[in-house]
């Protein structure tokens, strides 16, 4: 009888990142593995309410559990004033800040991530993160990256950079961000390199802080929005997942007490994008007035809201490829994981971005003819009434949508993800 491969999954301290990984777990055991989570420590809990067995990073920080829990909610609530801003603008006022806290998180982690692999001596490693960590290649056993943000994030002259929001057909504006980018993130990206070269691993090309794996490379990038590369991949490191959407129980709408047979539409933009009370305030100021129905996540911010419209369901958390089902139109912030999910169901994306790739994500939408783009710094809020009716009213968008979904569900991308980790060698 062969041995049961032992995979463990580490995705970043994120939901998006988590819940992809989780899909992919759930394919794995399927078909006969035994997967496991890496975790950080405070981001325990979420993996063991599916099932799969936990196995935490202990660091030696100042920091207690409950303020690494909120280290991430506390950096996006002081970078609140920059979501206003140009991708271009937010280069120096986000992104080069955002490197180093997750460079920081990746040094701290070295050591007793080493410790934890040489204890577990996973068959395979499935990294699903936007930076490398050395103990990872030196394992001794075949290692997977994950891109489950934008396409852009693996470089390619077709593409635009990764977090630009540009258009690739504007290269003057792609050439402007990525020379500004590659400088600003320059001392970042030499700290990180000397961190790498101390533990033996080589360093990364200037503007990247992670380098593709050698073995096994996992796109989640659905056809709809995958870009023509001027350098193909290799199919055999890499592998487009169409649909990546773990499962979840069916979820069963609340009763509303005006609007109640009107289209249904899921309004979220993460858990860190949560934190911003007032943004989320305006839209549902605006969700009031308008004939819909409503359902909101405002993550760990919900004891700030003490008045709800009758069309508007607030709550904490919601299992979102299950409420997708039930609805007509996803508002989103642009991370991946919800983009690609909107597509899986069927569903027109209205994306309000806020960082990171939800730019590239939202460009990408409007482009190919499956969302709209309102950019925060030209008040989305305004403009949110016609851009829903639009995305409601276009029949020709929702066929596209529907043939998008019908694909994406038989691709059957998590069986796909799990199948290629298990043809890996063995270490």
């Amino acid at each position: 009888m062969p041995k049961e491969k032992l995979i463990a999954l580490f995705p970043e301290a994120s939901f998006g990142a988590a819940l992809n990984c989780i899909g992919i777990a759930q394919a794995l055991r399927e078909q006969g593995a035994r997967p496991v989570f890496i975790c950080h420590e405070h981001f325990q809990g979420l993996f063991a309410e599916y099932g799969f067995a936990e196995y935490p990073i202990l660091v030696g920080s100042a920091l207690s559990a409950e303020e690494h829990q909120h280290y991430w909610e506390r950096f996006i609530e002081r970078s609140i004033p920059y979501f206003d801003q140009t991708p271009l603008e937010q280069i120096d006022s986000y992104v080069v800040p955002a490197w180093e806290a997750i460079i920081d998180t990746a040094i701290e982690a070295e050591k007793p991530l080493q410790q934890l692999l040489a204890r577990l001596k996973p068959d395979a490693i499935v990294l699903d993160n936007v930076v490398m960590f050395p103990a990872i290649a030196k394992a001794g056993c075949p290692w997977v990256r994950v891109i489950s943000c934008a396409e852009t994030e693996l470089p390619d002259t077709a593409a635009p950079p990764y977090l630009s929001g540009a258009s690739a057909s504007d290269p003057q504006a792609c050439a402007q961000y990525w020379q500004h980018y590659v400088k600003a993130v320059a001392p970042a990206h030499e700290r990180f390199s000397r961190f790498l070269e101390s533990c033996g691993h080589k360093p990364c090309a200037p503007g990247l802080f992670l380098e593709e794996s050698p073995w096994l490379n996992l796109l989640l990038s659905p056809t709809p929005v995958r870009y023509a590369r001027q350098r193909p991949l290799d199919p055999a490191r890499f592998v487009y997942l169409d649909g990546c959407v773990r499962r979840e129980a069916p979820y069963v709408a609340p009763q509303f007490p005006r609007n109640n047979d009107a289209p249904l539409i899921y309004l979220s933009f993460g858990s860190l994008g949560a934190a911003d009370v007032g943004m989320m305030k305006r839209l549902i100021d605006a969700a009031a007035g308008l004939p819909y129905r409503f359902l909101i996540n405002v993550g760990a911010y919900r004891e700030q809201y003490d008045s709800v419209p009758d069309n508007v369901y607030l709550d904490s958390w919601f299992p979102q490829p299950a409420v997708l089902r039930e609805c007509q139109l996803f508002i989103h912030h642009g991370g991946n994981n919800s983009f690609c999910e909107a597509l899986y169901f069927g569903l027109p994306s209205l994306i309000i971005p806020y960082c990171w790739d939800g730019h590239d994500n939202a460009r990408r939408a409007e482009e190919v003819g499956v969302g709209r783009y309102l950019p925060r710094f030209a008040d989305p809020v305004a403009a949110l009434p016609a851009a829903i009716a639009q995305l409601l009213g276009d029949s020709a968008m929702r066929q596209r949508l529907h043939q998008a979904s019908a694909q994406m569900q038989a691709s059957r991308g998590t069986e796909v993800a799990a199948r290629a980790i298990l043809q890996l060698p063995s270490p």
